[in-house]
């Protein structure tokens, strides 16, 4: 029997998606062989790769002036390949810092780029984002970079910051395709695959084509997004496996209704378990609630000795991944695309359950 995966990542994939996959895994479409196998120059591939590429384009309406690069080394390359592609040496950069990944993208950047931060919400212990129309922008920076979604805590950006006419950067690994997002608003926009766009792996960055030329002349070829953009994301083997993955779960977010859908579900979603969580007298959120995510929810109990016993016996109930990150301890749900209301309602019956037993 399936559980219901509440884990941040490698997350939760669609059912369907996995019925597919398995029911192709040894015979793609009359080939012969597993997409594992094919070769990646083949007209197999580069069809699966072209035909995910442009549902992703259409999902998000990615206009044709942004180039859609399939990568790999995660969102966590990325945080060198953003200042390596946008900055020469010597150069400033802007970043907001709201919790454990900004923290992250701050400390790789500073290895090649100038780091201001403008923003730290450490006096909201990282509960927090800046208030709308708050954020100072140096003229002189390349770009600005925020964290869309800190998976870790919890909080979410609700409004898109304004950098002026400076690129703004975002990590939108924990968001994309949750809801629908104005591209055209961003200078670049990257994702890790394995929350809401398949599994782990491979990573999307989408990127405004006038920002292409601006690499530094030693960024390695496998971060380098001209170079990626030229050859199609295939300069070297790409993660096959994952891009068809991927294709998949895009074809399937469209058969749902696309992202105006996937917005209503998931804020239906996080709707019921935050109300859960605040109509109860055991359960606490530590987010502000204008800055809360959809995608995470961190929740605590009154005493961080029933956080074991919580985790152990939901998932005994059928209810996995419910452990808080070991930096914060609590629990945490997320409750991405493939998670279905029905799953979140299952948690929601257990919290209430265990709230009798131990409140």
């Amino acid at each position: 029997m399936r559980v219901h995966n509440f884990s941040a990542g490698p997350a939760t994939m669609p059912l369907e998606v996995l019925e597919r996959a398995r029911d192709e895994m040894t015979d793609w479409r009359g080939s012969g062989m597993s997409v594992m196998e094919m070769s990646h120059r083949s007209k197999e591939f580069v069809g699966i790769a072209a035909e995910a590429e442009a549902r992703l384009r259409s999902l998000l309406q990615v206009p044709e002036d942004y180039a859609v690069l399939f990568l790999q080394g995660g969102a966590t390359g990325q945080f060198a390949g953003i200042p390596l592609n946008l900055t020469a040496p010597g150069a400033a950069a802007a970043y907001v810092n709201t919790g454990a990944w900004s923290a992250k993208a701050i400390g790789e950047a500073k290895k090649y780029v100038d780091v201001r931060v403008i923003a730290d919400e450490k006096d909201s212990n990282y509960a927090s984002v800046p208030a709308e129309g708050t954020l100072e922008v140096p003229g002189d920076a390349a770009y600005l970079h925020y964290t869309l979604n800190e998976t870790i805590g919890g909080v979410e950006f609700p409004y898109v910051p304004d950098a002026g006419e400076v690129p703004l950067v975002t990590d939108a690994s924990s968001t994309i395709l949750s809801r629908p997002l104005d591209v055209t608003r961003f200078g670049v926009i990257y994702a890790g695959a394995q929350k809401n766009l398949g599994p782990s792996g491979i990573t999307v960055v989408i990127v405004r084509r006038d920002l292409l030329n601006r690499a530094r002349e030693d960024v390695p070829g496998a971060l380098d997004w001209s170079a990626m953009a030229q050859a199609d994301s295939m300069l070297n083997t790409p993660p096959t496996l994952a891009w068809y993955l991927v294709g998949l779960v895009l074809e399937w977010v469209e058969q749902q209704g696309g992202l105006t859908e996937m917005g209503r579900r998931n804020q239906a979603k996080a709707d019921l378990l935050y109300g859960a969580i605040d109509g109860s007298d055991f359960y606490s959120n530590p987010v502000e609630p204008a800055a809360r995510s959809w995608m995470n929810v961190p929740f605590l109990v009154p005493d961080p000795a029933l956080e074991k016993p919580f985790v152990a016996a939901a998932a005994e109930a059928g209810l996995s991944g419910l452990g808080g990150h070991r930096s914060v301890g609590g629990m945490r749900a997320s409750i991405y695309n493939a998670m279905p209301i029905e799953g979140v309602q299952a948690l929601v019956d257990f919290m209430t359950d265990f709230e009798k037993q131990n409140g």
